[in-house]
């Protein structure tokens, strides 16, 4: 079958784009702009793809199937020839990925509004590096795997992150909901995506329909440390497995410390000691990530036997690209990138800097730009999120032309707050600005310095390091 991905740029749809490769399927596509890593990984699998939307590209290629992206929506000149030729079936990406692999594999669904990426990273590394041949999706660009996906063993569990967010502009389900769970992740639940919830009763609707289509020979492993989460509960269809910091919990993390090189903590199973760890991630959030994934890997290979499963390569575990990831450290700086968006990841990542680099000055850079951030839905939680860094810079508000004022993020109230609470704040017109500002700052203490961004900054980040380098 020739399917053709529109909008084949984007990590998970590259990374579908080659699992149906490995399947068999001749694969096609097209982006407004294909970068790297993706283009790397497309053109070594040899699938072909075009830069632009354009009715030809469909034409020339006359696909079996077109898989609809998550970025195409209403306008996108392929898609509306698409709806009024109707030359060619089309389906949401999470509608193939369910049909074409899901449902006939043991799903492992990893959820949460944090942490997704980097659990389901985990995971499959612990799966890998056990000897085991598992299949993987991942949204992101792991650096403990050789690629972004793979079929694995086809008996063998598939592990995926399970996005509450919609599928497409035609399909208002959220993605996991497409996925066949056998074990499911539920790490966290906050309000977010603004643009597809109204509010947090909202999300956790949507939380609830995952869980009533769980089947009973199921298991679900809960974040017991999360009041949003175990409101969930309890359910009596299936195994609830809980981890978090409690001696109650099934799971419990103890002993967590960091420093500037590392972090360490403890897990418990059912109060005897499975593992202590010592890795390079920081921040307790990763060391829930690590629990949740390994419980995960745990119960997919060997059910209840937990203790089976090895954690010690946990010590060489690097990360995803993007996650607190650490671009340049010196004598005089250490600059980190992270996918942070929302107030509450934010605040997490800045803590676990503050704790490691108690003498530094921490100088905070972040760009509005998810659909959540970019209105006043946190307007507090943001100031909150800020309070432990020395010094914040905001970049542009990503279209913020297009909100009303009524619902856009204050930016100017926010800096005004930070200010009074003695956080040095300033936002500035355009994120070149926001570098200029950050170049020519200078400070006699070692600086820390973390972009928090969903987007590409204006590609701020790599000019900042390379006025670095120079």
């Amino acid at each position: 079958m020739k399917i053709y991905f529109m909008g084949i740029g984007g990590t998970a749809m590259g990374n579908a784009a080659i699992l149906m490769k490995n399947l068999g399927h001749d694969c096609t596509g097209s982006d407004t702009g294909i970068y790297p890593p993706m283009s790397y990984a497309l053109e070594s699998e040899k699938i072909r793809y075009r830069i632009g939307f354009d009715v030809e590209n469909l034409v020339v290629e006359e696909p079996d199937l077109v898989v609809v992206g998550n970025v195409v929506s209403r306008g996108n000149p392929e898609m509306e020839w698409l709806l009024c030729s109707r030359a060619f079936p089309y389906v949401s990406l999470p509608d193939l990925l369910g049909k074409e692999i899901l449902e006939n594999r043991n799903s492992v669904v990893i959820c949460g509004t944090h942490g997704k990426t980097t659990t389901t990273t985990i995971s499959a590394y612990l799966a890998n590096i056990n000897g085991f041949d598992p299949g993987y999706l991942i949204g992101g660009v792991p650096r403990d795997l050789p690629k972004g996906s793979c079929l694995g063993d086809s008996k063998a569990p598939f592990f995926i992150e399970g996005d509450e967010y919609d599928s497409a502009f035609f399909d208002k389900r959220s993605k996991f909901i497409l996925y066949h769970p056998n074990i499911l992740v539920i790490n966290n639940i906050e309000f977010d995506h603004a643009d597809i919830f109204r509010d947090l009763e909202d999300v956790l609707r949507t939380f609830r329909h995952l869980l009533k289509i769980l089947p009973g020979t199921g298991t679900v492993i809960v974040n017991a440390d999360d009041e949003n989460v175990m409101s969930l509960f309890p359910i009596d269809w299936a195994p609830v497995i809980t981890v978090g910091c409690s001696p109650h919990c099934d799971v419990q993390i103890a002993s967590f410390v960091e420093n500037e090189t590392e972090s360490s903590f403890e897990l418990f199973y059912d109060g005897k000691l499975w593992q202590s760890v010592n890795w390079k991630l920081h921040g307790l959030f990763n060391a829930r990530n690590a629990a949740m994934a390994s419980v995960a890997t745990a119960i997919a290979y060997y059910d209840k036997d937990l203790f089976s499963l090895n954690l010690s390569s946990l010590s060489n575990f690097i990360g995803v690209k993007r996650r607190q990831e650490v671009l340049i450290n010196c004598e005089e700086l250490v600059c980190v990138e992270d996918f942070g968006h929302h107030p509450t990841a934010i605040e997490g990542t800045i803590h676990s800097l503050k704790s490691r680099f108690k003498d530094s000055e921490l100088i905070v850079c972040f760009e509005p730009r998810s659909n959540t951030s970019v209105k006043n839905i946190f307007q507090s939680e943001f100031r909150r999120a800020f309070l432990s860094a020395d010094k914040v810079l905001i970049g542009t508000l990503h279209r913020g032309s297009s909100i009303k004022l009524e619902h856009r993020l204050d930016l100017d109230f926010l800096c005004a707050e930070l200010c009074a609470s003695k956080v040095a704040a300033n936002f500035f017109n355009s994120n070149e600005l926001l570098l200029e500002h950050l170049i020519a700052h200078k400070s006699p203490q070692r600086k820390i310095v973390c972009f928090f961004s969903n987007g590409s900054f204006d590609g701020i980040v790599e000019k900042y390091c390379k006025s670095i380098q120079l």
